[in-house]
């Protein structure tokens, strides 16, 4: 049914840089799963990603692989869709920005911004980072290198055209103002309003001159366009988007997009540039910007010389398609940063998919084969327990809803889980080898066995959105067929007398880690071995051999010995760092706000060239707690964050090696 009206959705278009790892690669899944559940709700549903395909990166890379910049996009943009087309995503549209419609339009837009004097001719001086392809000056960088990635900048001057960005900031200022939705979550936002708008907006470069992989300005052609009015056009030029006027029926029909789906890293340009380029255009802006966290290996970022990048490919040779899906969809918090290992993987492999849910199915079909020789039957030999367990099947749909639309996507899985450990514990409560037992409990034994394939069915059909296959599976082993969103709150719709499959299909087998680990160290050194190649083909230095060394140590002066009695003085806990700011008047200094138990304290910390203020929030710290509080560059610091420092002055937060909640104590 498709009677809730169209729901545009977008991807950010996917940088052809190299290979997408399965932090990029969380975003289409991701998408996919909201695609797929709105298209459960009914709504008319147009899911659009691709790749973004130009600009200096681009060209150096090719340069360096000894290829045109079109061969070495076209290669990178087929292992991007390759990906994609893996992880089982419903995209109805993949755009590549190296495609003739897009870049005429393009052409087309710049000069009408042109000629409505928005964009003006100039020259650009200042410091480049060329991985970020973004200008900066002196001010903005930090310990002097990119404020973005950290990068070394280059001094560079060239000749450029100019968005007069500032014309339409106060106008964009009261549309966030106006709509609390706009940019979500609400953190995002205030970054953007804090850290951009309010202190004003500088004009915009939207061409270069000195590289020429870029789309043409066709009435000056030593200029390119610049990536951002390039790239971030290609949500309306793709679905018929004409700057003369003749918009196509697609168009008309979609935009503004409901929701552009995009990394944090890029909400700037998708919630200040991308707006105020619409504007205008005279164009209605999108309704919510979503900018997700991150993936993180481990607690830090992924890196090839580390050989700790994980990619899409090799999970799902490892554990399969929906196991991958659902790691990535359940284990990434709404606004901080999730956390992937390989151990952690095939944990919530064990625990969840193959105990919780795998093991739940072929235990009921068993059972039904076992007594009733497949046959499911609801002969309406209730008890009191069977009503807790519909109430909880029966409002799961709301609840998944409720989650899913707010874009809490790990909640909403967590939603549908509740059935099926509600129905494990069902299992427990009824106890149905002991019913079998008892020729007199034969009916009650088949109604148990019913409410739990009726409450698997449900639970299924809401699983589809995040699991597909694995959804299909389950439904074709029960021999019924998905419910329509009308129907997953309603309990007794399985046929009675439907025969369940002779022999249950192991929908997830249990993975032993030491099996894992070896073939897990086989993908490193393979990532080791490719990285070090690379950097040798470009003429670069190589960070680590890739092999196994002896890790340096270092040894510092010995202060003074303490008694025990002087330990015990200090007070150490884990905390959460809830929120995170750089401190005006300095450099070097971050103020967070951390939560310990029930209290919050705002702790200073001079980390700020190893640590950006996005990377601190939602981390678990050892702090020292009883610190007597003091004033740094005026504010104050009610505490001590723990860090280790090596021979170069980097510094590392103490993290607890295992989970724990805030407030424990560290002792």
């Amino acid at each position: 049914m498709n009677n809730k009206g169209k729901f545009y959705m977008t991807t950010a278009i996917a940088y052809t840089s190299g290979k997408p790892h399965i932090g990029n690669t969380y975003e289409i899944v991701l998408a996919d799963a909201i695609a797929r559940y709105k298209r459960q709700e009914g709504y008319d549903v147009y899911f659009q990603t691709g790749t973004d395909e130009h600009g200096q990166k681009i060209e150096l890379k090719a340069e360096a692989a000894g290829v045109t910049p079109k061969q070495y996009v076209d290669q990178v943009a087929g292992e991007v869709k390759r990906i994609w087309d893996l992880m089982n995503t419903s995209y109805d549209n993949f755009v590549r920005t190296t495609d003739q419609d897009h870049e005429k339009q393009v052409q087309k837009i710049f000069k009408k911004l042109y000629d409505q004097g928005y964009i003006y001719k100039g020259a650009y001086e200042g410091l480049y980072c060329t991985p970020c392809e973004s200008f900066w000056t002196e001010s903005q960088l930090v310990d002097g290198k990119c404020p973005d990635c950290g990068r070394e900048v280059q001094p560079a001057k060239e000749e450029a055209y100019f968005f007069k960005m500032s014309k339409y900031a106060d106008r964009l200022i009261e549309h966030i103002n106006t709509h609390p939705e706009f940019i979500q979550p609400v953190s995002r936002k205030n970054e953007m309003m804090n850290n951009f708008l309010l202190p004003g907006l500088q004009d915009l470069c939207v061409s270069r001159t000195s590289f020429k992989w870029g789309i043409p300005v066709d009435f000056d052609d030593k200029h390119v366009v610049y990536v951002w009015l390039d790239a971030l056009t290609n949500y309306i030029t793709k679905i018929g988007y004409d700057a003369d006027g003749g918009h196509s029926d697609l168009y008309k029909k979609n935009w503004p997009a409901d929701l552009h789906l995009i990394g944090k890293d890029i909400i700037r340009f998708h919630t200040i540039y991308w707006p105020i380029f619409l504007m205008a255009l005279g164009e209605p802006l999108p309704k919510q910007v979503f900018g997700h966290p991150w993936l993180l290996q481990g607690g830090e970022k992924m890196s090839k010389s580390k050989g700790n990048v994980i990619y899409a490919d090799d999970m799902v040779d490892l554990f399969g398609v929906d196991a991958t899906r659902y790691f990535v969809l359940h284990e990434m918090p709404f606004e901080n940063d999730g956390i992937i290992t390989w151990e952690l993987v095939v944990e919530r492999f064990n625990s969840d998919l193959a105990n919780i849910l795998g093991n739940l199915v072929s235990r009921t079909i068993s059972m039904s084969n076992k007594y009733f020789d497949g046959v499911v039957k609801h002969t309406n030999a209730a008890e009191a327990v069977d009503e807790d367990l519909k109430a909880v099947v029966c409002g799961a749909r709301d609840k998944v809803a409720a989650k899913m639309g707010s874009l809490r996507v790990a909640d909403a899985i967590t939603e549908v889980f509740n059935i099926f450990r509600r129905c494990n514990k069902y299992i427990d409560e009824t106890e149905p080898w002991v019913l079998a037992k008892d020729e007199a409990k034969s009916d009650r034994l088949s109604e148990v066995l019913y409410n739990l394939t009726e409450s698997i069915a449900i639970g299924a059909s809401l699983l589809h959105s995040f699991l597909p296959e694995t959804s299909e599976k389950i439904l074709a082993q029960l021999n019924t067929t998905e419910r329509t969103f009308d129907e997953m709150d309603q309990f007794g719709l399985y046929v009675s007398g439907t025969k369940v499959v002779e022999k249950p299909e192991i929908l997830f087998a249990r993975l032993d880690l030491k099996e894992v680990m070896p073939k897990v160290e086989a993908i490193r050194e393979a990532q080791r071995a490719e990285y070090e190649a690379e950097q040798k083909a470009l003429g670069l230095p190589v960070e680590s051999d890739g092999e196994k060394v002896e890790e340096a140590v270092i040894d510092i002066q010995a202060k003074d010995e303490i008694t025990f009695d002087d330990f015990t003085k200090m007070q150490f806990q884990v905390g959460e760092i809830i929120e995170c700011k750089a401190v005006e008047k300095s450099k070097k200094l971050l103020c967070s706000q951390v939560k310990i138990g029930s209290q919050v304290k705002q702790i200073v910390s001079g980390i700020r060239k190893d640590y950006s203020p996005e990377e601190m929030v939602g981390k678990k710290v050892m702090v020292l707690v009883n610190l007597k509080p003091a004033k740094l560059a005026g504010v104050l610091s009610e505490g001590m964050l723990l860090c280790a420092e090596d021979e170069n002055g980097t510094l590392s937060l103490m993290v607890p090696e295992k989970k724990m909640p805030s407030g424990a104590e560290i002792c």
